[in-house]
């Protein structure tokens, strides 16, 4: 059995190694900044399948490309309820739970994991993902290849407003749609589900606010039948309904 001291003591050559080189070619960290052994999470950044993944708990949102998986979606967008989009009086974010908590009591995946929710899904999605020194929940940095925008985004919490997470459904369209009369277990499950989330690209995210898919839509082309499904996946789980145009933009994204 190799002894830690071997290792120790390797490291210590290769330092003096390198001050005798003149450390050419070597970064070092800065001041202040995550230290390069940071543990990185297990994610390859490798997008799935929304009709593989009815969970949300696997990695992104690949786009469906072939006619047997956007039959299927068509199958199941064709299975959401429809109605009008009710008042948006009394909504209030806090009526589905404080932020990103990880209490949510229904039993939603990641749930009472001891990593609140915005962090579990930079870990899910992220691809080299790397921890704030002294945690394994705090992501400190990432690389994100965006669903909605297609562009890979390099992010840092120093600039955390670059990444967002997007309510697939939203929580004033969830509210406006039947959840005002929901009790607040419910709202808070529907809030922190992995189904319902998906990091994102900020500002895209901001131009979407509490639109429907009648309203917004990915600008990604290929993505938006992906998102689509996601959105009927929401709403079948809670028995949301979708407003008629929305269903109907939906079915569209999938060849209907």
């Amino acid at each position: 059995m190799r002894r830690r001291g071997g290792a120790a003591s390797a490291a210590a050559i290769l330092g003096m190694v390198l001050v005798l080189a003149g450390c050419e070619g070597v970064d070092l960290p800065a001041a202040g900044t995550e230290p390069s052994g940071s543990a990185p999470a297990a994610g390859t950044g490798r997008a799935v399948n929304p009709l593989d993944n009815p969970d949300g708990t696997k990695q992104g949102l690949a786009p469906l490309t072939s006619d047997a998986d956007r039959a299927e979606a068509r199958a199941l967008i064709q299975k959401v309820a429809t109605k009008g989009r009710g008042p948006k009086t009394g909504y209030e974010r806090d009526k589905f739970g404080y932020a990103w908590m990880d209490s949510a009591p229904g039993g939603v995946p990641f749930a009472r994991n001891g990593c609140d929710t915005r962090n579990d899904l930079l870990q899910r999605d992220g691809e080299d993902v790397r921890f704030r020194s002294g945690s394994d929940c705090v992501v400190a940095s990432m690389t994100l290849h965006d669903p909605y925008t297609g562009r890979t985004i390099d992010w840092a919490k120093s600039r955390a407003t670059t990444v967002q997470i997007d309510h697939v459904m939203p929580l004033s369209y969830d509210w406006q749609m039947g959840a005002s009369r929901w009790p607040k277990g419910k709202r808070q499950d529907i809030a922190n589900d992995p189904l319902n989330l998906m990091p994102v690209d900020g500002p895209t995210n901001g131009s979407k606010g509490d639109s429907g898919p009648a309203s917004w839509l990915p600008p990604s082309k290929p993505i938006r039948c992906s998102y689509a499904v996601r959105f009927a996946q929401v709403s079948l789980k809670y028995e949301l309904p979708v407003t008629t145009a929305d269903k109907e933009m939906m079915l569209r994204q999938c060849g209907g």
